[in-house]
């Protein structure tokens, strides 16, 4: 899998969550903690491309995923088109 980019706060349970999904996987990722680094919503929606509403937003590689949800779903189907 492509190198994963979670922006999130350490405060957030679904953030923690697709977190440690990454790590439990050893997934390589980027976790950038909105608050340590300063960013709002309106920063992260510039930097992807699209409005934020909630958190986390995850991209893999380029490719916008979405919040936790979308990612677990992503991460399932990656699983089961690589399961050979």
């Amino acid at each position: 899998m492509e190198h994963v980019t979670i922006y999130g706060r350490t405060s957030c349970g679904f953030c923690v969550r697709v977190r440690h999904l990454c790590e439990a996987r050893g997934m390589p990722f980027t976790w950038v903690d909105m608050v340590a680094e300063g960013l709002s919503k309106d920063d992260i929606a510039d930097r992807i491309g699209r409005p934020v509403f909630t958190v986390p937003q995850i991209l893999v590689g380029q490719q916008y995923i979405g919040g936790s949800d979308e990612f677990v779903s992503y991460v399932q189907q990656w699983d089961a088109a690589n399961a050979n």
